[in-house]
């Protein structure tokens, strides 16, 4: 393993607290990427206790319309290639979160089962009728659902893929699970557009693979699965959409695992050389951030910022953008209002802060979403504020 990237430690990147918590420090944890010289593969080393990071979890799907959208989408596109029979068939998704997939799902007929660890997005999700298990996918578990259940005719894992140590033994259940002509399906960070795009912030201690195509292909082919197609897809800043099979299964090679491969090869992605390069890119950023921030900063203007997502702790941190230059976030998810931010303890608050405080500028911290929030909030900039998005580029709105 040879390390490319040492990015500042942060508290892990969904750590909010409650005001009765603020004077509880909050133990920050390195976050340096590592290269494998072996495979390809780019990953963190240090692993912080999954029960830490996902058992109180405070992100959900269903806030963001686009995202509903887009898991519409993503199950139609399944059923419709796929044409798996809805009648009795099962559909497991790891990481299920608050069951806005799956839903697309049942409302097709499927029979539809969940399993997450968070808690109590588990059992919301229950009790919307979309069956959650609050555990962690596992190969055992796996078994277990198999004896009782059936094989599952479509498995899915949506930024999900990236999150386990033991992915090994996630991929094993996936096998034993999956039916003889079944698909399991997965989004994942794609490493060529965090590489292209100088997406950074995606890197924290939830995602511990930064998954390329290369090193999956190999991956799978241990656990006698196949990679048989692959494309990029827009969500997240950028990310990897794959279908996998058995590898004895129904599902042809569509050529386009191979276009990627050519792709990665000419970017780089292969080659240790190339994420030390993508440092220098990075600081590059973070001057010219510092910069226009500096000087609303030196005028006296007040800034605030938008979205509390995961990636916004490893940008703040590595960027020095705390509680000196930000006076509160704007969030539109009711787990995350009332609350404050990890480590640097910014209070998060609803939308109308926007209108009732009028910050002359408002860093869109979740800025793959910056498009509609900047849409709908067209009154703010109308009445003179500002919008900074911060990635690719930086640029004031």
């Amino acid at each position: 393993m040879t390390m490319v990237l040492e990015l500042t430690p942060t508290p892990p990147a969904n750590a909010f607290v409650t005001e009765a918590d603020l004077e509880t420090p909050q133990r920050a944890f390195p976050l340096s990427l590592f290269f494998c010289e072996a495979c390809a593969h780019v990953q963190l080393l240090d692993v912080v206790d999954p029960r830490v990071l996902f058992e109180n979890y405070v992100y959900v799907s269903g806030t963001s319309a686009v995202f509903v959208k887009h898991f519409e989408d993503y199950a139609d596109e399944i059923v419709e290639r796929f044409k798996p029979e809805a009648a009795d068939q099962l559909v497991v998704d790891i990481g299920s979160n608050d069951g806005t997939l799956l839903s697309g799902f049942k409302s097709r007929g499927f029979n539809v089962l969940g399993v997450d660890p968070a808690r109590d997005i588990a059992a919301e999700a229950t009790a919307r009728g979309i069956e959650t298990e609050a555990a962690f996918f596992t190969s055992a578990w796996a078994g277990e659902i198999r004896a009782a259940r059936g094989p599952a005719a479509v498995i899915t894992a949506n930024n999900v893929f990236a999150h386990a140590d033991d992915l090994a033994d996630i991929t094993e259940g996936i096998a034993r699970l999956l039916a003889p002509e079944g698909v399991f399906a997965f989004e994942v960070s794609y490493l060529a557009d965090v590489y292209e795009k100088t997406l950074f912030d995606t890197i924290y201690h939830e995602h511990l693979a930064y998954h390329s195509v290369k090193p999956l292909v190999r991956f799978f082919e241990n656990f006698k699965l196949r990679l048989f197609s692959a494309r990029r897809v827009d969500s997240h800043g950028g990310s990897l959409r794959g279908y996998v099979g058995h590898a004895d299964g129904p599902w042809a090679d569509d050529g386009s695992v191979a276009e990627l491969l050519a792709m990665e090869q000419d970017m780089g992605l292969h080659e240790a050389a190339t994420f030390i390069d993508f440092a220098r890119n990075i600081d590059a950023v973070g001057e010219e951030i510092r910069r226009v921030l500096a000087e609303f900063k030196d005028a006296g203007k007040s800034v605030a910022a938008f979205g509390a997502p995961a990636k916004a702790t490893t940008l703040m941190y590595h960027f020095g953008i705390g509680p000196e230059v930000i006076d509160f976030i704007v969030d539109d998810s009711p787990l995350k209002q009332g609350m404050y931010s990890p480590g640097m303890h910014i209070p998060v608050v609803p939308s109308e802060a926007l209108y009732e405080r009028r910050p002359d500028a408002v860093v869109v911290l979740a800025w793959n979403f910056a498009e509609p929030i900047m849409e709908n909030h067209r009154a703010y900039t109308d009445g003179g504020g500002r919008f900074i998005v911060p990635l690719p580029s930086v640029r004031v709105v």
